[in-house]
């Protein structure tokens, strides 16, 4: 879709902060053409562009996500998948048993309402139990395995060396007015500061585990780690959390029990490429300062 035009070339498409022109296009058209998978092609497309995360490393997820719009536009023929799929076939992998290596990562029988919640513990995953992960939210969570892209941090819970829960965190939200408006942001000032924000993009208690205030206790031992976390992991800090709950399927109560900030109700918009719709589901947004002076942090300019 033609949008304007930038020093006379046409902008063909606006991603985030980027403008796509027609220059831009055969550009990456010569990437694809040379590179022989999709994964090399967004890469070399990030050097080329020196497309960069703030933590430094090279925007892939990114910009495969960019290169994806622009081939459903028909603006971009990407090298071919190298494992096509047929139609109706999930990505996911429904049969596949638990890898006996990720024996941190296999849960046993937890029902005692009463369990003693002084031995929780929380960490990040290990590279080695990704797979176990993803296998268990999966099976497990209602949104499956459907991929988490950007800046992430995966963890596992632990009552007494037994897995409890999984949890997920990521790049925060592009919109949310009901942030902004809490923050006080302006959309400049927000490009400039949302990579401060991190969304819990998956919160799974693992079915067969019931013990009375566990989920508000692992959301406040979360927390407390989860900047330090990040810190490591992606070479900044983050200041504020944030989480979106689908109040068609659960009531919040955790997050209220834990001390977020209930933010109020979504529009119900939902995403679809680079376009916005209505008709989404409304969901509660909750947030939590990870910083006493987390607002204010959010406002600065860097």
């Amino acid at each position: 879709m033609e949008l304007s035009t930038a020093g006379g070339d046409i902008v063909r498409l606006r991603y985030r902060n980027r403008e796509v022109t027609n220059a831009d296009l055969d550009f990456l058209q010569e990437k694809c053409a040379s590179t022989a998978t999709r994964r090399e092609c967004a890469l070399a497309v990030c050097e080329g562009w020196q497309w960069r995360q703030v933590s430094g490393g090279f925007s892939v997820c990114a910009c495969m996500d960019l290169l994806l719009r622009l081939e459903e536009r028909g603006l971009l023929r990407l090298p071919p998948l190298s494992r096509p799929r047929g139609p109706g076939v999930r990505r996911a992998f429904s049969g596949l048993p638990l890898p006996p290596d990720l024996i941190a990562l296999v849960g046993l029988d937890v029902r005692d309402p009463d369990a003693d919640l002084r031995t929780l513990s929380i960490r990040p995953i290990a590279d080695e139990e990704r797979l176990g992960w993803r296998l268990y939210m999966d099976r497990y969570h209602y949104l499956g395995d459907r991929p988490v892209v950007g800046e992430q941090v995966l963890y596992a819970a632990f009552l007494d060396s037994e897995l409890v829960a999984l949890l997920g965190w990521a790049s925060a939200a592009l919109h949310a007015p009901r942030r902004e408006e809490y923050i006080g942001w302006d959309e400049a000032t927000k490009r400039r500061r949302l990579h401060l924000v991190v969304n819990n993009v998956r919160f799974l208690i693992l079915q067969w585990v019931r013990v009375r205030h566990l989920a508000s206790k692992i959301l406040a031992a979360n927390v407390r780690r989860l900047s330090a976390d990040w810190e490591h992991a992606w070479k900044h800090p983050v200041v504020l959390a944030e989480t979106f709950v689908d109040t068609t399927r659960f009531r919040g109560t955790c997050y209220r029990a834990a001390n977020w900030v209930y933010l109020g109700q979504t529009a119900g918009r939902s995403k679809r490429g680079n376009d916005y719709s209505y008709g989404g589901t409304s969901k509660a947004l909750f947030a939590y300062p990870l910083h006493r002076h987390a607002t204010r942090i959010l406002r600065e300019s860097p």
